[in-house]
C-alpha cells in the first residue's frame, strides 16, 4: 500500500466516524449544529486524527484497540475545524474562502460562525470523555490534559495570539519558531502522542514518536507558508497571498522562497 492509498482509507474511515460520532440537525439547536457540520463536512486532509491513528498503528497491530481511538481522533479534528473557523472571522484573517467553499461566517453570520467554534471545541471533550473508550483511567486523563494544552493558550490559542500581534511587525526567527510550533505544531505533535499513549506504547515509544510529530508539525506550517506565497487561490481552496498581505510572520518573508523550501526538507528528513 502506499502513503496515499494509506491516507486515502484512513481518511474514509475517519469520515465514517464523524458522521457516526457528531451531531444531527435536528430540534431547538439545529440551526446551531447545521453551522457546525458545515465546517466539519467541508472537506480537509484529516491529516491529525489519521496521525492519531497511525500512532496507535505503529506501536500495535490490535484492530480493537486501534478502532478504540476513533473518537479521540474525532476529536481532533473538531478541535483543528473549530479553530479554522474562529481563524476565518473578519476579527482574525478576515478569510471568505476555505477549502474552496464560503467561510462559515459568511454562510451563518460571525455570531453562529463564533458559537460553531465554541461547539466543536467543547464537544471535543465530551468525545475525548466517552465512557465507551476502553483505556486506564491515567491514560484518558493524560490525553485529555495533553489535548487542552495543545489546544489552549500554551499552544494553538496562544500561537494564534502571537501571530496576530506581530502582524507588519520585525520578528527574530525565535518568535517565528515559536508561533509556528504553537500555532499548527502543538495540535499536531499531540495528535501523534495520543495515538501512541492509546495504543499502549512505552516511555521510549511515545517519545520517538512525541519528537516524529514536532517535525512533521513543522514540515507542515512551512509548507502552508510556502502554498500561501506560491499556489493560487483556486489551486488552495482559500485567499492565496493573504499572509503577506496582512504582514504575518512567516518562512517565505523571513527566508526568500527557495531557502523555505530546502527549510521544509529538513524538516522532514
Amino acid at each position: 500500500m502506499t502513503i496515499s492509498d494509506y491516507l486515502l482509507a484512513k481518511k474514509g474511515l475517519i469520515e465514517q466516524a464523524l458522521e457516526r460520532e457528531m451531531l444531527s440537525s435536528g430540534g431547538h439547536f439545529s440551526a446551531h449544529i447545521s453551522a457546525m457540520r458545515y465546517s466539519l463536512f467541508a472537506g480537509g486532509k484529516r491529516l491529525r486524527p489519521i496521525l492519531c491513528l497511525a500512532a496507535a498503528e505503529a506501536v500495535t497491530d490490535d484492530r480493537a484497540i486501534i478502532d478504540n481511538l476513533l473518537p479521540i481522533a474525532c476529536a481532533l479534528e473538531c478541535i483543528h475545524t473549530y479553530s479554522l473557523i474562529h481563524d476565518d472571522l473578519p476579527a482574525m484573517d478576515d478569510d471568505d474562502l476555505r477549502r474552496g467553499k464560503p467561510t462559515n461566517h459568511k454562510i451563518y453570520g460571525e455570531a453562529a460562525a463564533i458559537l460553531a467554534g465554541d461547539g466543536l471545541l467543547t464537544y471535543a471533550f465530551e468525545l475525548l470523555a466517552r465512557p465507551s473508550i476502553l483505556l486506564s483511567a491515567e491514560n484518558c486523563m493524560k490525553i485529555s490534559h495533553l489535548v487542552a494544552r495543545a489546544a489552549g493558550s500554551l499552544g494553538m490559542v496562544g500561537g494564534q495570539s502571537l501571530d496576530i500581534e506581530n502582524e507588519n511587525r520585525k520578528y527574530r526567527f525565535e518568535l517565528l519558531k515559536t508561533i509556528h510550533k504553537s500555532k499548527t505544531g502543538a495540535l499536531i505533535t499531540c495528535s501523534v502522542q495520543v495515538g501512541a499513549i492509546g495504543g499502549g506504547a512505552n516511555r521510549q515509544q511515545e517519545q520517538s514518536l512525541k519528537s516524529y510529530g514536532k517535525f512533521i508539525g513543522l514540515a507542515f506550517q512551512i509548507v502552508d507558508d510556502l502554498l500561501d506565497a506560491t499556489a493560487t487561490t483556486e489551486e488552495l481552496g482559500k485567499t492565496a497571498g493573504s499572509d503577506s498581505e496582512r504582514g504575518k510572520a512567516t518562512y517565505p518573508a523571513f527566508f526568500g522562497i527557495d531557502k523555505t523550501k530546502h527549510k521544509a526538507k529538513e524538516a522532514v528528513h
